[in-house]
């Protein structure tokens, strides 16, 4: 059997999720994720609903630590798949921490996935300072000195956010938007 096209996958992740839209409780919903999970066992947005719903949806004749224990693994492939992302990262924390009382391995998974996560948002912040640098119209200089500061603030030993600031204060002093002089 050749494996599904990402446009397929996509399509057969949302029939799962739809499946469980008016009725949270939904078996129906499982079978769909379940059959995804075969077809594609690396698919982590699949790997971590199948997970929360595993935690969630009582199954007729199967005991909650079974249950409990197929999530975990789950969350722990979309861990190895994803390359360790943020968000299976913390999914997997609140996992440990809420029903295997490992708060401290959680803490670590947290520290970990909000590393990642700031690392996401110097690069996404930085990026959009540079778009609107780039745009140079009064409003969008505006808009890139706004977030340059507070950039700035969070990230403040940024070489990447100082670089595209500096830019933009550069041609927004030349717009008249600052004072000239003012990097």
């Amino acid at each position: 059997m050749a494996h599904p096209s990402l446009d397929e996958l996509t399509a057969m992740f949302q029939a799962a999720r739809q499946a469980g839209e008016a009725d949270k409780d939904n078996p129906e919903q499982l079978r769909l994720h379940r059959e995804l999970l075969a077809a594609c066992p690396a698919f982590t947005p699949n790997l971590l609903r199948l997970a929360r719903l595993l935690q969630l949806i009582d199954q007729p004749g199967v005991d909650a630590r079974e249950s409990f224990s197929e999530a975990q693994r789950l969350l722990e492939q979309a861990v190895q798949s994803s390359e360790r992302s943020a968000p299976s990262l913390v999914e997997l924390g609140y996992f440990l921490d809420d029903l295997r009382n490992a708060p401290e391995d959680a803490f670590a998974l947290y520290q970990e996935g909000a590393a990642k996560s700031l690392e996401t948002l110097e690069y996404a912040w930085a990026g959009m300072i540079r778009y609107w640098t780039d745009t140079r119209t009064r409003e969008s200089l505006s808009q890139a000195l706004q977030l340059g500061e507070w950039a700035l603030k969070v990230f403040p030993e940024s070489e990447r956010i100082r670089y595209y600031v500096t830019d933009a204060r550069r041609y927004a002093a030349q717009q008249g938007l600052l004072p000239s002089g003012k990097d």
